[in-house]
């Protein structure tokens, strides 16, 4: 299971209180790192703190240390303990409470902004349990609005955001104005959403109860006025900076507050900051960088010089090597922002999406008599913001079909990740565990590769992205063209960060329907040869047939490809029985799930498609009561 999908909540504290809820949560917490908590009578417990003294008071002492507290007790008495410390839904840490058999997984407190919903999900399904998610937004299928943005690292502004979130609830109409920022959030919204896009036009009927502006413009709302107003803002901003030498960070800061207030830009809309290589050592510039978290970018003074700037300077050329710093600067941190992250194919378009002039403040020089030094100042904006995130790919088998044949870490990773990207199929039969906001991309069968371009694309911006295959992703599956992708395109090994959950390949899932027919040695062959020569394919039929193996052929016929399964047919019977047991599986695990237990010689008097697998088995393999078995060993049975 990986611990990465929970480190966004960590710390975590788990309280115990009885032998049952120890037993409970003892493996939850070693699987997703969380310290575990629990009185002096019951100190034989392993991999726990002891607490002394009561529980409230224990609970009051570490509230401001831990990010989220999972109980394993009554509600009641959960609520009892943490009533006096609640302060703001905003500040709060998220507060799940489990019941002692891990049954049912209860999302209490700081559902959305504490990450309560989310965290209850992954509880779940680590340990199989039921989510029981209560806010209006779940159930309208929607993303919360106050935790819309933070897969794309925008920072949220000022406004009512309680009364938004109502007006939302009760399915009022809420006005969208975007300007700036992904707008993959539009695509994946549920059918009769609340939303409206853009402004009205004069002869509408669209009478707005709430409004969301998602832009780079700091607004300032009415604390009075009826309609409730939110804001997000986007990270498209990318300040340049040129100072003189031994410049104070106070006066980069207030210069850059100056000039957003100017021109009425948020400060939490910048992206990061760009400058010269001659600045990259500039105490007070990497002081505000650190203290602000901002990414600083640098450029020599050779790149800077090939941009194009309305205000170049004869001086600054002479001092530095090129005729703009700061205005160059911004442009080239706009620029290396400005790809196309939509959703291929989205019909809405961002009006901004494709920036021709990026810088939208001209240099400013700002001085204080008070601080040394002076700072100047130019502003571009990005197509694509930053979101300050590391991505991640995670490579997911989903098995057979069945919800219950999906591993615990699979469900977990899929239910975590900011965007799922795989075959229409695959995407419906996982629908159940799906969560509102997800980004979900489906692409056709035969568009493999442009899955895992897309799945790359997403995470090197940031996002947590799960490619999903049925059976097992590293067998016939995508987790090898992702990884070739990524080889191809200089990966480090390390960004995105990439991990694979395994899952129950089509050959073990068949095979368990019908008995034990890979008891001994056994291979699987695709007769696709659509990423195979047929030459190559026979070569490994001959093989595998001489050899003996219990074989398992995938994707045996297709609508255009039906010589393939005779071909296998007639290879096997030049060296196997007539009749060798042989299981024709179709969609196994599935509603329509079809079994056809046969021999070599009748195999193909059966239908067989893409969604069958055909399990042959060796010299040793028998039928026995509507099953096949193959014995561990040759001993008794094999014949030279």
């Amino acid at each position: 299971m990986s611990q990465s999908l929970f480190t966004r909540f960590y710390p975590i504290a788990a309280i115990a209180t009885t032998p049952k809820a120890v037993q409970t949560l003892q493996p939850l917490c070693q699987s997703i790192n969380a310290t575990l908590f629990v009185p002096e009578s019951l100190s034989n417990s392993q991999n726990a703190q002891i607490y002394t003294g009561s529980l409230k008071e224990h609970i009051a002492s570490i509230w401001n240390e831990y990010r989220a507290f999972v109980f394993c007790m009554a509600t009641g008495a959960v609520v009892r303990l943490i009533a006096s410390l609640l302060d703001d839904k905003s500040r709060d840490p998220a507060v799940i409470v489990l019941d002692q058999n891990g049954y049912f997984v209860n999302s209490l407190c700081s559902g959305h902004q504490g990450g309560a919903d989310e965290l209850t999900r992954l509880i779940a399904h680590q340990l199989g349990a039921t989510p029981i998610l209560t806010g209006a937004s779940t159930s309208l299928d929607l993303p919360g609005i106050d935790v819309l943005g933070l897969p794309f690292g925008w920072c949220k502004g000022s406004g009512d955001w309680t009364g938004v979130s109502a007006a939302i609830s009760r399915g009022e109409t809420v006005q969208v104005i975007q300007e700036v920022g992904s707008m993959l959030w539009q695509d994946n919204l549920p059918k009769g959403h609340p939303f409206y896009f853009g402004f009205p036009e004069i002869n509408e009927s669209i009478s707005p109860k709430a409004r969301i502006w998602i832009s780079a413009t700091r607004r300032q709302f009415a604390p009075d006025a009826k309609l409730p107003k939110v804001q997000w803002h986007p990270r498209v901003l990318w300040v340049g900076i040129g100072c003189e030498r031994g410049t104070s960070r106070k006066l980069i800061e207030d210069a850059i507050a100056q000039v957003c207030q100017r021109y009425h830009l948020a400060i939490e809309a910048i992206a990061g900051i760009a400058t010269i290589e001659l600045k990259a050592d500039e105490v007070g510039l990497l002081d505000y960088c650190r203290d602000r978290n901002f990414p600083l970018k640098t450029f020599d003074a050779e790149t800077l010089r090939q941009v194009n700037v309305p205000n170049p300077s004869s001086i600054v050329a002479q001092e530095v090597g090129t005729p703009s710093v700061a205005e160059a600067a911004a442009i080239l941190g706009g620029l290396g922002e400005n790809l196309s992250i939509q959703n291929p194919k989205s019909e809405i378009q961002n009006p901004k999406s494709k920036i021709q002039n990026p810088l939208i403040v001209p240099k400013q020089i700002i001085k204080q008599d008070s601080e040394p030094g002076a700072v100047t100042v130019a502003i571009a904006l990005s197509n694509l913001e930053y979101t300050g995130r590391t991505g991640q790919l995670l490579l997911v088998g989903t098995g057979p079909g069945n919800l219950e044949q999906i591993t615990p870490a699979a469900k977990t990773a899929m239910t975590g990740a900011d965007a799922i990207i795989g075959y229409s199929l695959y995407l419906e039969l996982i629908e159940s565990l799906l969560r509102p906001g997800q980004i979900i991309e489906s692409l056709p069968i035969t568009q493999e590769r442009q899955r895992a371009q897309r799945a790359i694309e997403l995470a090197q911006w940031g996002l947590t992205v799960a490619v999903v295959s049925s059976g097992d992703c590293g067998i016939y599956g995508m987790a090898g063209l992702v990884m070739e992708e990524l080889q191809a395109k200089g990966w480090d090994g390390i960004t995105p960060k990439v991990e694979v959950f395994p899952g129950i390949t089509a050959a073990i899932s068949a095979a368990a329907r019908v008995g034990t027919p890979l008891m001994h040695d056994f291979c699987t062959i695709s007769l696709s040869d659509l990423l195979t020569p047929w030459e190559v394919i026979v070569k490994r039929l001959e093989a595998a047939a001489m050899g003996d193996f219990v074989t398992a052929l995938y994707n045996p016929r297709s609508q255009t490809r039906t010589q393939q399964i005779i071909t296998a047919q007639q290879i096997f019977l030049k060296h196997r029985n007539l009749n060798t047991p042989v299981a024709i599986v179709r969609s196994v695990y599935r509603p329509d799930e079809q079994i056809v237990l046969t021999t070599l010689k009748e195999m193909l008097e059966h239908p067989i498609d893409m969604l069958t697998t055909v399990l042959i088995g060796n010299s040793s393999t028998r039928t026995y009561a509507d099953w096949i078995i193959t014995p561990r060993g040759y001993y008794s049975t094999y014949v030279n």
